[in-house]
């Protein structure tokens, strides 16, 4: 298994190009996030896989917490860090950020480009408790979404329905939104009887998504029926930092945690 080492930093994020197969960026921090500068790498798996090359790195003097690639341009990603700015990075230009967003009063802990090109739009979530709908070519963002009570860790576009995203957050519930419609949630629920840190959406059933909390639990949920979940998993001891449905199977679902497993639920 290749691996690359980022020194002094911790590894809060990656994500695979979705033009370039063998490329991938990953968000760094500092002392675990909780103090210092980020760093972000763009990294290239070596034609014979048996390495990890770095292209280039981007520094920033506050952590990064979460980066996505355009759905665009092969050559833009963009990153969230714990000064409240977004960073839109050209690799072709490194020295310095293409343009920053500055908005968000805390740190942003959450960014996402939507996938179904009938739009291009980035939402970043943030623990002032708001979520921010930005056009990537214009200075401000074009919404401001309100209404969880607590940092908000994850908003997520759907991969199948233009407009609509959903979002969870340390007031333990899971919303979902249409940015084309209105600026208040058209579904809340309780997910959870803790915290709720991640959501990941389905990539084969639009009406299927799962949430993962601080405590531990995996749950399954269909939007046409909301009252219990489809799935529930106990397995981390700790909190579920991050859960991604695969994109080639309908029913396999990874996880990562804070009890130093990486886990299949399948």
């Amino acid at each position: 298994m290749p691996t690359f080492i980022t020194p002094n930093r911790h590894g809060y994020s990656v994500r695979f190009s979705p033009f370039i197969k063998d490329r991938l960026v990953c968000a760094t921090s500092q002392y675990y996030g909780l103090t210092g500068g980020g760093t972000l790498f763009v990294l290239d798996i070596a034609p014979n896989g048996s390495s990890i090359v770095e292209v280039c790195t981007y520094e920033w003097q506050d952590g990064l917490f979460d980066v996505v690639w355009s759905e665009t341009d092969p050559n833009i990603v963009v990153a969230a860090s714990g000064d409240g700015i977004i960073h839109v990075w050209d690799i072709l230009a490194p020295q310095n950020p293409a343009q920053t967003l500055k908005e968000h009063k805390k740190e942003i802990y959450s960014v996402d480009w939507s996938q179904t090109r009938q739009e291009q739009l980035i939402l970043s979530a943030s623990w002032d408790c708001t979520i921010k709908l930005w056009d990537p070519t214009r200075c401000a963002s074009l919404a401001t979404y309100l209404g969880h009570s607590q940092l908000v860790y994850n908003a997520m576009w759907s991969p199948h329905i233009p407009s609509c995203f959903a979002s969870v957050s340390g007031d333990g519930t899971l919303r979902i939104w249409n940015s084309g419609v209105s600026q208040k949630a058209s579904i809340i629920m309780k997910a959870h009887d803790a915290e709720v840190l991640s959501c990941s959406w389905c990539k084969y059933d639009q009406n299927i998504l799962a949430t993962g909390g601080s405590d531990g639990l995996i749950r399954g949920w269909d939007l046409r029926s909301l009252a219990t979940p489809i799935f529930e998993q106990k397995g981390c001891e700790y909190a579920v930092r991050r859960i991604q449905f695969s994109p080639h199977y309908l029913s396999v679902l990874a996880s990562v945690s804070y009890d130093f497993t990486t886990r299949l639920l399948i």
